[in-house]
């Protein structure tokens, strides 16, 4: 019997007792697990080796997992700065108790989260109390991570290893180990002797130039060997998303909208009626740009909207009363939300003087100075969008709503009555989480104030809406968490293999 060499090696190599990982057989071969796999398979459609495949779960610690192992999850540091400030005998407060702790941002709110759940104690009315019965030493989750850490196979049952893999503590995986052993067929093979044939894996052209290709054997290909896996190049989903919107939109009878990420607080507050001194317009929510002061904007318009803002506007407008500075609204700072893109077109400033009906959208990215967590970030993609027509009212914008969202495939939309300083009436939509059950809000709406649109110079009715296209985004992958999507946490395997549903 003749073999290929690569063929051969492995053959010589497997026993017909013991199994033989490739692993095992590469390493004794010299070659790479590549080709002992295919030569395997190879041998395998041969008779001559068996093949077994083994499935294994796997546990491998996240990088937030390792430094829990050297610091303590942030809920049982929580518990011993309790128990070190007296919160076993009488309620702390629960700021003192996390600045004992030394946690700040996400591990705070981690912390909150899972110290009642375990049992370390309880928190009410903004103060903390730890049970000194409760061992943290003995918590299965700790135990889990130390295990993995130790490269011990954790001894836990799936629940803990469910909470560590949703914490994104641990992830889990599967691997497979390929083991080979010798047929009697095989046995026999080498009993009488197999020589090493010369073959060739691929035709070059010196082998065509020669001629030398005609009495060469060549290799033979399994195409069903397993390969190493390719990912190329695809769309994002939060691109997809977005596609899809602007598709329906437009569908819709919309045309798209454009504008500077960087604007004046004119444009993106105080056209919106936002008084200057509302807490969303200081910098702990608003990212302001050292930049020089925007000077081409109207002046009429700068004083109709000024107007609106000390005195109000119509017949019973009463304004803010409130200090106004034209010096704050020719501020430049990145644009919390997209309504500036729509102050500007509805001001004719943008696109020329518009006639009712108007239909407008835009779906670009936005700044807001946020806590992260899974539903918020520094920097996100909202839908914008407006009608401009006469008698519109509250159950026209609902069934703009109920249409849209349709197209993607979601019919349970509700609707909640909300405050804005620039709609009247307004309110948010919430929609159910497809994995998590949990319901999330994805937009805010309204039908803008008069104060809004009659500096605007606009003198019919124009409802309004921002949404979240992360969200959206959530709700058609089944993404439980937005930073699974972008940024420098995302998931790439969900990524990969994510489908936008629709």
């Amino acid at each position: 019997m003749r073999l290929p060499q690569r063929q051969l090696a492995v053959l010589e190599a497997a026993s017909a007792t013991d199994e033989r990982t490739m692993d095992e057989l590469a390493a004794e071969t010299g070659m790479k697990p590549e080709t002992v796999i295919g030569s395997a398979f190879d041998l395998r459609d041969e008779g001559l080796l068996e093949v077994t495949e083994t499935a294994v779960e796997t546990f491998d610690l996240t990088d937030e997992g390792r430094a829990y192992v050297d610091d303590g999850l942030p809920e049982t540091r929580l518990y011993r700065a309790g128990l070190a400030l007296g919160a076993d005998e009488s309620p702390v407060s629960m700021g003192r108790v996390i600045g004992e702790a030394d946690l700040d941002g996400p591990a705070a709110d981690i912390a909150l989260s899972n110290f009642a759940r375990k049992g370390f104690g309880a928190i009410d009315a903004g103060e903390l109390t730890v049970d000194d019965d409760a061992d943290p030493d003995a918590d299965p989750e700790s135990a889990a991570l130390a295990a993995l850490a130790a490269g011990e196979d954790p001894e836990v049952d799936d629940a803990v290893i469910e909470q560590l893999d949703s914490r994104g503590l641990v992830a889990v995986g599967e691997s497979v180990t390929r083991s080979v052993t010798l047929t009697d067929a095989g046995v026999d093979a080498l009993m009488t002797g197999v020589e090493a044939a010369e073959t060739v894996a691929q035709v070059t052209p010196e082998l065509l130039a020669s001629g030398e290709w005609r009495d060469v054997e060549f290799s033979e290909y399994n195409v069903e060997a397993d390969a190493p896996p390719a990912s190329g190049g695809r769309t994002h989903v939060l691109r997809q998303t977005a596609d899809r919107v602007k598709d329906v939109l437009v569908g819709m009878g919309f045309k798209e909208m454009e504008g500077p990420h960087a604007d004046s607080d004119f444009w993106i507050n105080d056209c919106l009626f936002m008084p200057q001194d509302h807490p969303a317009r200081t910098h702990w929510d608003r990212f302001a740009l050292d930049v020089d002061p925007m000077d081409d904007i109207p002046e009429e318009l700068l004083r109709r909207v000024e107007r609106a803002h000390r005195e109000g506007w119509g017949t019973d407008g009463d304004g803010y009363h409130s200090p106004w500075s034209e010096e704050f609204a020719r501020e430049i700072a990145l644009r919390g939300h997209t309504t500036s893109l729509s102050m500007r077109y509805l001001s004719g400033i943008a696109g020329g003087e518009l006639e009712p009906p108007q239909r407008y959208f835009s779906v670009e990215k936005v700044y807001r100075n946020d806590t992260l967590d899974p539903t918020h970030l520094l920097e996100f993609f909202q839908i914008e969008g407006w009608v401009m027509a006469e008698d519109l009212s509250v159950r026209d914008l609902m069934g703009t709503f109920e249409e849209f969202y349709r197209q993607f495939g979601i019919t349970d939309i509700r609707f909640k009555p909300h405050y804005n300083p620039y709609t009247e009436p307004s309110f948010e939509l919430f929609g159910e989480h497809p994995e998590t059950g949990e319901e999330i809000e994805i937009g805010n709406s309204g039908v803008f104030r008069e104060e809004v649109t009659g500096p605007l110079g606009v003198d019919c009715d124009v409802m309004a809406w921002g949404l979240a296209l992360e969200r959206l985004a959530m709700l058609t992958t089944g993404a439980e968490d937005i930073r699974d999507l972008h940024g420098t946490l995302a998931d790439i395997d969900f990524l990969r293999n994510a489908e936008v549903s629709y």
